[in-house]
């Protein structure tokens, strides 16, 4: 088993779409009380297919990018980052589907996100995440991330489910 990864292309846009929906079903089972609330007020369904039309978009050439995981030929895994300013972007909706956790897509994804947004002129890289995606947290912490303040107003009953992580480029 191969991972391969590369940048999405518009042909890749519905197999991303469906990860992009997993994870919010991923985040919608580890929720309840203000954490659902939480979900609900970033994830409402319409706001999020709204989105994920958007996303081609939102992570446009040459500042952003939407890049795919491949497991012998199948699309398993997504990373996508965009600007935040010149020298900052965000990297957002980190997923690998379960049938290839622990194959190192996931790892792979974060690395190439990584360089590509190096290679872009990014010096540093944002992310935020909920307390309840232990491994992720995990992941991000073993690619050289780092906790961080907020690099986004959150709403202030949020802050206590949210992690916000940082690193140097």
């Amino acid at each position: 088993m191969t991972v391969r990864i590369r940048s999405a292309t518009p042909a890749d846009m519905d197999e991303v779409a469906h990860l992009c929906w997993a994870y919010r079903d991923l985040l919608i089972s580890r929720a309840d009380g203000v954490v659902a609330t939480m979900i609900e007020h970033y994830y409402a369904e319409q706001k999020y297919s709204d989105m994920i039309a958007d996303l081609p978009r939102i992570h446009a050439r040459p500042r952003g990018d939407i890049r795919i995981a491949e497991l012998d030929g199948a699309v398993v895994g997504c990373a996508m980052y965009y600007p935040i300013n010149a020298n900052t972007c965000e990297i957002k909706r980190v997923f690998v589907d379960a049938s290839a956790r622990g194959t190192g897509a996931g790892r792979a994804l974060m690395l190439d996100g990584m360089a590509q947004a190096k290679g872009d002129g990014y010096t540093r890289m944002v992310l935020d995440t909920m307390v309840r995606l232990t491994e992720a947290i995990a992941l991000y912490e073993k690619v050289g991330f780092a906790p961080s303040d907020p690099f986004y107003e959150p709403v202030p009953e949020f802050l206590p489910y949210l992690r916000f992580y940082d690193a140097a480029l």
